[in-house]
């Protein structure tokens, strides 16, 4: 087989701030904010959001993947915590090819390795990178007869940006290419980085500027509610984010989102949720008519409600689909 790393040429990778594979890092946030924001420092050398992207013609693809870290995650397989899933073709003709991932957690290498097969015509190969994980190296193996070529850009090239908690991180998906985040950009055929955080993203205003500071945005998509402490820490920075990534961006489209599993502490959720829908109406009272507000409530529906997480609160395949079909209309109209 012909190999060749995910760094070299044509193969291209997205949704990551920092590509040094000599050092072996695949990072989505740089440096300057983890040393701002020393709390982001492991969750940031994390590569979920990351995507390797080619077209080929073989009929098989090899993939080797190490590992830096190997994290045992409550409620998260492995394929979903420290695997990573392929898919072939674009946009809604996407289909989910394999995944690859360590056999359990006892190994003492943290190298796998998968083969998969494919029709041998040119397609689109999209490899969504692990959630949990530290990547060190990937490589990626085609047949000697055939022929790999740059991927066409995505539909949407200006990228996504997602903000939020361990459900925007893709907590609890079966695999990567299940998160919400990752379902909605693929049928978009957008571009995307994943800025959510289990635990730690709180509406820091640091946090907001380092948004800020990419020049493209397509789209931004914030829903922290869940990591923040209190409902009065929510008050207190929800309205100021914002402010701050609207002043940098101001004719993007920004989608505020409460939390999916709001009958979990409805009294603490509806406090919650008329926080965010105060931003909201502010925003559009000031004039602004390019935001939009979603219940977190609508997300998982009546019929099935409780099938759609593994613990009450982080969805599971269903109900990050619930998540995605809620978003699509609103998100193609608004990028259309």
């Amino acid at each position: 087989m012909k190999i060749y790393k995910c760094t070299d040429s044509p193969i291209r990778l997205y949704g990551l701030n920092v590509i040094e594979p000599e050092k072996g890092h695949f990072w989505r946030l740089s440096t300057d904010i983890m040393e701002k924001m020393p709390q982001y420092q492991d969750a940031g050398k994390r590569c979920f959001g990351g995507r390797a992207r080619f077209i080929t013609d073989s009929s098989t693809i090899a993939i080797r993947m190490e590992l830096k870290t190997l994290n045992v995650d409550r409620c998260i397989s492995l394929p979903g915590s420290a695997g990573a899933d392929v898919y072939y073709g674009v946009g809604l003709e996407s289909r989910f090819a394999g995944y690859i991932a360590p056999v359990n957690y006892e190994e003492s290498s943290k190298v796998v390795e998968a083969k998969l097969v494919k029709q041998a015509k040119p397609e689109m190969v999209t490899i969504n990178l692990p959630r949990n994980e530290q990547l060190v190296s990937l490589e990626i193996g085609i047949d000697d007869d055939a022929n790999i070529y740059e991927p066409v850009e995505y539909k949407i090239n200006k990228p996504i940006i997602y903000y939020g908690s361990s459900i925007t991180e893709g907590g609890c998906a079966p695999r990567p290419g299940t998160a919400y985040t990752s379902i909605l950009s693929r049928w978009l055929d957008a571009d995307y980085f994943n800025y959510g955080f289990s635990g730690k993203a709180k509406g820091e205003p640091e946090f907001a500027e380092y948004i800020s500071q990419h020049k493209d945005i397509s789209l931004f998509v914030y829903d922290y509610d869940h990591n923040a402490p209190t409902p009065e820490h929510l008050l207190n920075t929800h309205e100021p984010f914002f402010k701050i990534v609207r002043e940098a961006h101001r004719n993007i489209p920004i989608i505020m989102m409460s939390r999916p599993d709001f009958d979990r502490n409805p009294q603490d959720s509806i406090e919650r949720r008329n926080i965010i829908y105060r931003t909201y109406i502010n925003a559009w009272n000031a004039g602004d008519d390019n935001v939009y507000f979603i219940d977190g409530m609508q997300f998982f529906g009546t019929v099935g409600r409780s099938e759609c997480t593994v613990d009450g609160c982080h969805p599971n395949a269903l109900g990050f689909m619930r998540m995605a079909r809620t978003l699509y209309p609103l998100v193609l109209q608004l990028l259309a």
